[in-house]
């Protein structure tokens, strides 16, 4: 049921951006370091609450992202934002706490045949790496653990709850703080985003849970919606929808930060986003990375936007 404006009492929610990361990791052609920092430091005067940066990963895996320690060490740091990197291994997160990140964000498949495509390791395997990466961080940074294909696979298909539920009990002991509910190649309904959510809220009412939704078939928002009236209040998206995954051909990418906001700020949320200057950003987009983006309110205007009547309209 949606509830109203005055129900919700301006309720928080917190938007996590990616595009830097998701994002431009997808992109054909390298993003120049100085213009990653640039947008980034952009970014940080939007009021969203933490941006993924970069990756830690192999230059020769994500060539896009050779520049990591460059970028995460360079980018002027906004009170009250939080900077976090993706690390796929050990050496990972050595370089990122090297750069004094404030969250490690470690990702793993809810699905075997994804996670050996996508890391070259068994679930079980990956849990492993990340209790040792915990034992390494030791308090340095906060943890966050990723669940890739949360809602369904590409090669297995459905993921049980069940089996969802058992691999978050798994973040869980291991003692990461956060944990990030992934529809990585855009499978999700809002019927099924809405039980898994309530789902894990019911068991685990203290966790901080984030919904991570791609757009691949265009149900990225209404998704969002499912969520935050799940009881979800933390979002990934991607400014323009930049992004995409590998294993979903042709897809377009994750659910766009500026269509989000203006949707839950026009439903009375307060997502603490300067819708306006997010715009003028993504408005920049196109430029940077050399071809059109997906996200429609850029094009569009706001809801808000007033236009004159056409000549001879007028009553």
């Amino acid at each position: 049921m949606i509830t109203s404006t005055q129900d919700r009492g301006k309720q928080r929610l917190y938007i996590q951006e990616v595009s830097v990361r998701d994002g431009f990791q997808m992109e054909p052609i390298f993003i120049p370091t100085d213009r990653k920092v640039e947008f980034i430091n952009g970014l940080s005067r939007t009021g969203v609450a933490k941006i993924e940066v970069t990756s830690f990963t192999s230059p020769k895996a994500i060539p896009a992202l050779a520049d990591a320690e460059a970028v995460m060490c360079r980018i002027e740091r906004a009170p009250g934002v939080e900077y976090a990197a993706l690390v796929p291994n050990l050496r990972g997160c050595e370089r990122a706490l090297s750069c004094g990140v404030d969250e490690i964000n470690l990702v793993m498949s809810a699905s075997e045949s994804h996670n050996m495509a996508n890391l070259r390791m068994t679930p079980m395997q990956s849990l492993d790496q990340f209790a040792q990466i915990v034992k390494l961080v030791d308090g340095q940074a906060r943890l966050n653990a990723s669940l890739s294909t949360t809602f369904g696979c590409p090669f297995d298909g459905d993921i049980p709850l069940p089996h969802v539920l058992d691999t978050v009990a798994r973040f869980v002991d291991i003692g990461v703080d956060g944990i990030t509910l992934c529809d990585t190649t855009g499978m999700a309904n809002p019927a099924q985003v809405a039980r898994v959510c309530e789902a894990v809220k019911e068991r685990w009412p203290a966790m901080a849970f984030t919904a991570h939704f791609h757009n691949t078939r265009g149900m990225g928002l209404a998704n969002a919606l499912a969520a935050v009236q799940s009881g979800i209040d933390r979002f990934d998206a991607s400014l323009g929808g930049l992004g995409g995954c590998p294993f979903a051909p042709g897809a377009s990418g994750n659910v766009c930060t500026e269509d989000m906001v203006h949707m839950f700020n026009a439903m009375g949320y307060d997502t603490g986003v300067d819708l306006d200057a997010l715009l003028a950003l993504a408005g920049e987009l196109p430029q940077i990375v050399q071809h059109d983006i997906p996200g429609q309110v850029v094009k569009a205007g706001p809801s808000t936007r007033r236009y004159p009547v056409p000549a001879g309209k007028v009553a």
